[in-house]
């Protein structure tokens, strides 16, 4: 049985894209309502908390230690040290209803974001990714909500999910270009089990999801089989990142929205942070630019 510990007892309303920085051995995510990015240092219990002045999807760190993020009004480095914010990439002026979700660095460089609007009702959303030269280019169209990307340890797969749709998909990644090809579906999701959130990859090639709804994380072989299951003390388990000295230790974001008051009576440690043993390592978190 796979022990699991509440390790930063918070309400946060969405926490998402968690991120393990080895040179520091320290916990990052966002709160993407608060909005804020957050970090926790395991071995001290030390907690930092920077605001952020809009919505905050979810972020890379980047080879010259600031972080890349993907923010309501469009793509941003931050300088955490000192607040200073550079927009890159306008996603949606004038539009309150869109912003970034899920996204993250790939392993060669490069950044990986979708967009989406918060009624989640219409299939007009986009996944982008934006290279170190800087253009920023549409990849995959005809999305609700693109969420669960992650790249498998040789960098030559893509995945990712629309946690509305209900599948994962698979893409073929070329290194030197960032072309996708060869689209299939990784895995169809049953919504019963959990609309599929934010993931990662494991050192062995299995893809981790967090099952938003469903109590759960799961754990997918490459060839989409299901092989272990994972159940957690809160209903919303939104991502998932390895982290600790060994890369060994699977942990995971929760949210208290959009639950109800009752609900939340039920389940007192929504929106916290929780970490789990898993036995297999992870891999060193991508960083953008190289």
């Amino acid at each position: 049985m796979n022990a699991i510990r509440c390790v930063v007892d918070e309400r946060f309303l969405v926490g998402e894209s968690p991120r393990w920085r080895e040179d520091e051995q320290a916990l990052y995510w966002v709160d993407i309502y608060r909005p804020s990015v957050e970090r926790f240092t395991p071995s001290t219990g030390a907690r930092q908390s920077w605001p952020m002045p809009e919505r905050i999807g979810c972020f890379s760190f980047c080879t010259d230690g600031r972080i890349i993020a993907g923010m309501q009004s469009g793509i941003a480095f931050i300088d955490l040290a000192t607040g200073h914010i550079e927009k890159v990439f306008d996603l949606a002026p004038g539009n309150p209803e869109a912003r970034f979700n899920d996204g993250r660095a790939d392993r060669h460089g490069r950044f990986w974001v979708g967009s989406m609007l918060e009624s989640m009702d219409k299939q007009t959303n986009t996944l982008f990714r934006y290279d170190p030269d800087g253009s920023c280019r549409e990849m995959v169209s005809d999305l609700i909500c693109p969420n669960g990307l992650a790249f498998s340890p040789d960098g030559s797969t893509l995945y990712h999910s629309d946690s509305r749709q209900d599948f994962i998909w698979a893409w073929d990644l070329d290194a030197a270009t960032g072309d996708i090809s060869n689209r299939r579906i990784f895995i169809d999701n049953d919504p019963m089990e959990g609309r599929p959130d934010g993931a990662e990859v494991d050192s062995e090639g299995c893809y981790w999801i967090a099952c938003v709804g469903a109590w759960r994380v799961a754990r997918f072989t490459p060839d989409g089989t299901i092989d272990r299951v994972i159940g957690v003390p809160v209903q919303r388990p939104t991502a998932c990142t390895f982290g600790g000295t060994d890369l060994k230790t699977l942990y995971v974001t929760t949210a208290t929205f959009p639950l109800s008051a009752a609900a939340l009576v039920k389940q007192p440690l929504a929106g916290s942070v929780f970490a789990i043993e898993i036995g297999v390592p992870g891999l060193p978190d991508p960083r953008f630019g190289g």
